[in-house]
Parts: C-alpha cells; structure tokens; sequence
C-alpha cells in the first residue's frame, strides 16, 4: 500500500486537527501528519492515526466489544436511535465538523454524515480495535487516537457538532473544539435500559445518579436543552442477546461459564426494553 493510500483521514478533517504536543496545525506528510515543528504521527495500516501522548491510558474497548458492538449495530437493533441522533443533527449543524467522542466503530458518526452530506466527521477513541473500524465508517471521516481527558487534538472552534454516547465527557475541552453556535448531543442509558437482561443475567445495573453526574460534568460549560426518550423494544435470539451483552462491560463482570448458562436458560425470543436519553447542550 502507497504511503499516501494509507492515511484515511481527509482534507478538511487534517485541516481541523492540532499536534498534540505543541498545539501547532498538522498537514498530511506521506503516509503520516506533521506539523511544523517536526513532530510526525504514522497512520496505522487502517488508516486511523493515534495522536495519544505521553504514557498510554487504558486501552479502551478490546477486540471482541468492537466485533460485538459492530454487528449489533449492523443488524439494526439500535437504529431508532442512530436515527434520532441524524435528526438532530440536521436541526443543529450550522458548519464545522462532526467529532464523536468515544465513537467506537463509528456507526452513530456515519449515519449522521449520511444525514448531512455537507459535513465532515472525525472518530476519536482509545481503543485500537474501534479505531480500525471507524477509519472507515464513512468516506467523510478520519479517526485518531486521543484520551479525551488528555485534551482533544483539535484547533479551538473547529467543531460544529459533537456526539457522545454512553462516552466519557470532559466539559471543558468540548467546550474549547465547539463553535459558539455548535450543540454537543450526549446520549445516556434511562434508568429501565435493558432492564428485563439485567434481571435476567445479573449484568450491570445503570447508576442512579448518572444524570447528576452529567449536569455536575458540563454545567460550568454548557446550558442543558431539549431532550429526546428514545424507546427500542427489542425481540432477539439468544446468539443476539449474547451479542448485545458482549459489546456492553457488564459482559467483564459475570463469569463466563455462568453467563453462558444464564443466556441459555433464556426463552426465546428475548424480548427487553433499550431506553436511551439524547440530551443537546449549547454553549454558555
């Protein structure tokens, strides 16, 4: 594969991008991003480039979240949800790039850039394996490694859109990449999210307090708007509810052997409930 081949990244998403050690704007260099002063980030044979610095954060979701949460959402159990996502989207976008923090393989980011076809989107994750999916969720995106509490690798005001879902969120920094006239749409599990699978399996139950944490998280930042309930009843196999559990952590904290025997004790079809929040924050 030529160099230039292997940088999926485009123009205008390289143009938005800053060298994460001195600030500086990168510009593409063969098969790598440069910036001025010398410091150079090869892209990955997928295409994605990793702008983490310094001593690496934890390695994020591992290969078989992705390949679970990949064909998941493939099969189109969430896309209520990747829908609601694209609608507000073409309601708020007003220029600027998409930027999802915490995107996974890219599939939320992709149906919006399918919504707005003037935009262009960038995938920022930690996790290799999702990475090397969301290089190439969508021919308007690029990905790039970033621990998202480090800081973003972005110029300040080159966001017009930012999209977090079920992500962590650092107030000031998405306040530092979004426009003035941008939306940051946070999307987060309700309460009775999977409720019917938590009983069932002993899976993870969702915080209580979730929704104070995210007010405490952006409140010095951002002003609370609208908010959308998205409700996806779901009617899966057993090999699907293992999928939608695989791509979730509470799949790391039940024992394999006793999760399997929990799955299969399952009538089907499973039928459980996913409940989402999509809430959109503008700037103070």
């Amino acid at each position: 594969m030529d160099d230039r081949e292997r940088l999926r990244i485009p123009g205008p998403v390289v143009e938005a991008l800053a060298c994460p050690h001195c600030g500086g704007g990168l510009a593409a260099s063969g098969g790598a991003l440069a910036c001025a002063r010398g410091h150079s980030f090869d892209a990955a044979r997928q295409g994605y480039v990793n702008l983490v610095v310094g001593r690496p954060p934890g390695a994020g979701d591992d290969g078989e979240m992705v390949r679970a949460r990949g064909e998941f959402f493939a099969a189109g159990h969430y896309a209520p949800l990747a829908a609601a996502l694209a609608e507000h989207a073409v309601r708020w976008w007003s220029g600027g790039l998409v930027v999802d923090v915490g995107a996974g393989t890219g599939h939320h980011l992709a149906a919006v850039l399918d919504a707005v076809p003037q935009a262009h989107g960038l995938a920022v994750d930690v996790s290799r394996y999702a990475l090397r999916r969301a290089a190439r969720a969508h021919p308007r995106a690029g990905a790039v490694g970033c621990d998202v509490w480090r800081g973003l690798p972005l110029a300040a005001g080159s966001a017009g859109l930012l999209l977090n879902v079920f992500a962590p969120r650092n107030g000031p920094e998405f306040a530092r990449v979004l426009r003035g006239d941008g939306a940051l749409l946070v999307v987060t599990p309700a309460a009775h999210h999977l409720a019917e699978l938590r009983s069932a399996l002993g899976l993870i139950a969702v915080d209580p307090r979730k929704e104070e944490r995210l007010a405490a998280q952006l409140r010095s930042h951002f002003t609370a708007g609208e908010e959308e309930r998205v409700t996806v009843p779901l009617r899966l196999t057993r090999a699907e509810t293992a999928t939608l559990v695989g791509m979730t952590p509470s799949a790391r904290h039940v024992a394999p052997e006793v999760l399997r025997d929990r799955l299969a004790g399952l009538d089907e079809p499973v039928e459980a409930t996913a409940a989402f929040r999509v809430s959109v924050y503008r700037h103070r």
